[in-house]
C-alpha cells in the first residue's frame, strides 16, 4: 500500500487551501486589472482613431479634391523635387524653398476664398508662382497671360510679385467661352461648378488688391489679329503661355512671344512635359530649333523655362 505524501494528504489539502485561495484571489485580480486596463487601451484607441477621423475630414475639406475636383494634400517626393527644380532654375535653394512654401499656402488660401480654382497640378502651380518672381527681369514689371480660366493664378502671381518687392501690372488674354476650351476635349462644366466667365476673373483679381483690380483683360482668342493688336502695345517682363495646348496653337504663342518679349524677360510654358498635351514639347522644340530670341532655362513639374535675348 502507497503511502500519502505530504502534499496529498487530506490534512495538508486542509492546512494549504487557504494559501491557494490567495494565490487564486491574486490571479483573479491580475486578470480583472489587465482586463480593465485593455479595455482602457482600446477606449484610447478608439478615441484617437476618432479624432484622426475627424483630422482626415477637416483636412479634406480644406485640400482634398470635394469643392475643386483636384486634391491639394502635399506629399515629401513631389515636394523635394520641386524644391530642386526651382532651386536649379533660381540658383538659390533657400529662395526656391521659401517661395515654394509660400506659394502652396497663397494657393490654398486663393481657392479657399475665391471662385472656381487654379488650373492644374499642385506642384506645378506652385513651382510657376515660386519661380518666376526669382527669374523675372528686375527692370520691367509687365506680366501676359494668355489663357487665365478664373484668373486666380495671376491673382496669385501678382501676390508673388509683391512679395518680392515688385510692381506687377497685368494683362489677361482669354476667351472667357464659359467652360475650359482645348482642342480634342469635351467641352463640359468645371468640377466646382462655377462658369468661366470674366466676372469671376474680376472677383477673383479683386483679392490680389490694387494691382488685381487695375488688371487689364482681353476677351478673344490669342491668335486673332485684333486681340493681338490690343495688347501689343508695350512688351512684357513675364509671358505666360497656357492658352491652346495643341501644337500649332502653342506655337503661334510662342511667335507672338517673340515679338513683345521685354529684354531678358522669362516665358513660362505651362503643361510642358505632360503626356496628355505632347503638341506643347513638340512646338517648343520645333520653335528652338529655328531663329529664336529665346533660350531654353530648364524645367519645374510641368512648365518650362525660357529666356529672351
Amino acid at each position: 500500500m502507497k503511502r500519502r505524501t505530504l502534499l496529498t494528504s487530506p490534512a495538508s489539502r486542509r492546512l494549504l487551501r487557504p494559501v491557494a485561495d490567495l494565490i487564486d484571489q491574486r490571479i483573479d485580480r491580475r486578470i480583472r486589472s489587465a482586463a480593465a486596463a485593455n479595455a482602457a487601451e482600446r477606449e484610447r484607441l478608439r478615441d484617437a482613431v476618432e479624432l484622426m477621423k475627424q483630422h482626415q475630414l477637416t483636412l479634406d475639406l480644406l485640400l482634398g479634391s470635394r469643392a475643386r475636383g483636384l486634391s491639394r494634400i502635399v506629399s515629401s517626393g513631389p515636394l523635394e523635387r520641386l524644391q530642386a527644380d526651382v532651386a536649379a532654375l533660381a540658383g538659390d535653394r533657400d529662395a526656391a524653398e521659401r517661395n515654394v512654401a509660400t506659394a502652396f499656402r497663397l494657393l490654398v488660401a486663393l481657392e479657399s476664398l475665391g471662385v472656381g480654382r487654379i488650373a492644374g497640378g499642385t506642384m506645378n502651380i506652385c513651382g510657376k508662382l515660386g519661380t518666376i518672381p526669382l527669374l523675372a527681369p528686375p527692370d520691367n514689371d509687365e506680366i501676359l497671360e494668355i489663357g487665365t480660366l478664373y484668373g486666380m493664378f495671376s491673382a496669385g502671381l501678382i501676390r508673388m510679385m509683391e512679395r518680392a518687392g515688385r510692381s506687377p501690372s497685368l494683362t489677361i488674354v482669354d476667351p472667357f467661352a464659359g467652360v475650359q476650351l482645348q482642342p480634342g476635349t469635351p467641352q463640359r462644366p468645371d468640377p466646382t461648378g462655377a462658369p468661366v466667365d470674366e466676372h469671376a476673373v474680376r472677383t477673383n483679381l479683386a483679392l490680389a488688391g490694387p494691382a488685381g483690380a487695375a488688371a487689364r483683360i482681353q476677351r478673344g482668342f490669342s491668335e486673332d489679329p485684333g486681340t493681338r493688336a490690343a495688347v501689343s502695345d508695350r512688351s512684357y517682363g513675364v509671358i505666360v503661355v497656357d492658352g491652346d495646348h495643341s501644337a500649332e496653337g502653342v506655337l503661334a504663342d510662342l511667335q507672338w512671344a517673340e515679338q513683345i518679349a521685354a529684354p531678358g524677360a522669362v516665358v513660362v510654358l505651362d503643361d510642358y512635359g505632360d503626356p496628355k498635351w505632347p503638341g506643347i514639347k513638340d512646338a517648343l522644340d520645333k520653335h528652338l530649333t529655328g531663329e529664336t530670341r529665346f533660350t531654353y532655362l530648364g524645367k519645374a513639374a510641368l512648365s518650362a523655362y525660357l529666356r529672351a535675348s
